[in-house]
């Protein structure tokens, strides 16, 4: 398996779905310039290896939550894409259905479209969310979990030298939880995933897989849906949420995971919280703070446009962008509105014409 991830081809395809999108940004520009001797040398580094992975960069985004965003040189995130390339076909097959995050196929919409169907075939539905998912991730527990699957120690040396490179990086966004049979020593097991990498989005699923097989085969729950951290189990009764609810926090605390407290069944009818839209059984809302943050975006934009600091066909992107998003939802009316109301009241400083497009 390791000759085949240092193969000049899977190093290529591998700097290809890295670099997509992102041509125009100075570090892949950088490395697209001398792009034959950096594979080479990635390559080089990776059959010695010598590979010894570069500093992360850390950010803050509020979506809408707080969170770290760590992102990986370059040059790594290469070697991310080779190690996924070989690395998901192994695993993909023993995922279930209906876990929808990072997967080719899968993806934020019809994860929210599973669970409108689900809200129409049962009466009651338990939200969960793993508490510090990313930070709380152990290391020892992912590593056996690949170990399972990947016996080629060259590549598990890798794998190892990723790991480590990000042990630290969500140190401070962890609070130490103490589980059954620890000892002090227990806050020194090394843990968290950096939330920018591939790797970690795809080994988040790696980690929670025994999670989704417990809640489908030994559960035997008939609605489920995960998206990363997020899980929705359906029901037709709340005394089986209740129960399942206690069981699936005894199974995370083998992965030395909590969830967040308060979490209990309630009614579809009164709507799901899911990434980002309210979805009830025969409609779909956006969140009302989704559509209070893009009206300020849009307003900002329109703003920038008028004092000619963007071109019209950035504003007409962002637009595109979130009318893709909202569309999905049943939101016909709230879009018409935003959109025309901000454009009306700008129009006097920002010139619109009669078919509603901002003029140059």
């Amino acid at each position: 398996m390791f000759n085949e991830l240092t193969t000049w081809d899977n190093l290529l395809l591998a700097y290809h779905k890295a670099s997509r999108g992102k041509r125009s940004h100075p570090n892949v520009a950088a490395f697209e310039y001398r792009l034959e001797d950096n594979l080479w040398q990635l390559q080089a580094e990776l059959q010695a290896q010598s590979y010894t992975p570069g500093s992360y960069h850390s950010f803050f985004i509020h979506d809408p939550k707080r969170r770290l965003i760590s992102a990986a040189p370059f040059r790594d995130r290469v070697v991310h894409h080779a190690l996924c390339n070989l690395l998901e076909p192994l695993f993909e097959r023993g995922f279930i259905a209906d876990s929808y995050a990072n997967r080719l196929g899968k993806g934020t919409h019809r994860a929210r479209a599973r669970a409108q169907q689900f809200a129409r075939r049962f009466p009651y539905v338990l939200p969960l969310d793993v508490r510090h998912f990313f930070p709380s991730i152990d290391h020892t527990i992912l590593r056996v979990l690949l170990a399972q699957k990947v016996s080629d120690v060259q590549v598990l040396w890798l794998i190892d030298r990723i790991l480590d490179s990000g042990k630290d990086v969500l140190t401070e966004q962890y609070e130490m939880v103490y589980f059954p049979g620890d000892d002090l020593l227990a806050a020194l097991r090394p843990r968290g995933l950096p939330i920018g990498n591939l790797t970690s989005q795809f080994w988040a699923n790696v980690y929670l897989n025994p999670l989704d097989q417990f809640i489908k085969r030994r559960l035997r729950c008939k609605g489920y849906v995960r998206y990363v951290d997020d899980l929705l189990l359906f029901a037709e009764d709340k005394a089986t949420l209740w129960a399942w609810h206690e069981e699936v926090g005894d199974r995370l605390a083998e992965l030395r995971l909590t969830v967040h407290p308060g979490a209990h069944p309630r009614p579809v009818s009164e709507g799901i919280p899911f990434l980002g839209f309210h979805i009830f059984p025969e409609r779909m809302r956006l969140k009302r703070r989704k559509g209070i943050a893009y009206r300020r975006k849009f307003r900002q934009l329109l703003r920038r446009y008028a004092a000619g600091e963007i071109e019209l066909e950035q504003v007409n992107v962002s637009v595109r962008g979130w009318v893709n998003h909202a569309r999905f939802g049943n939101t016909v009316g709230l879009r018409k509105a935003m959109l025309t109301r901000e454009i009306v009241r700008g129009s006097a400083r920002h010139g619109v014409d009669g078919s509603g497009h901002l003029q140059t």
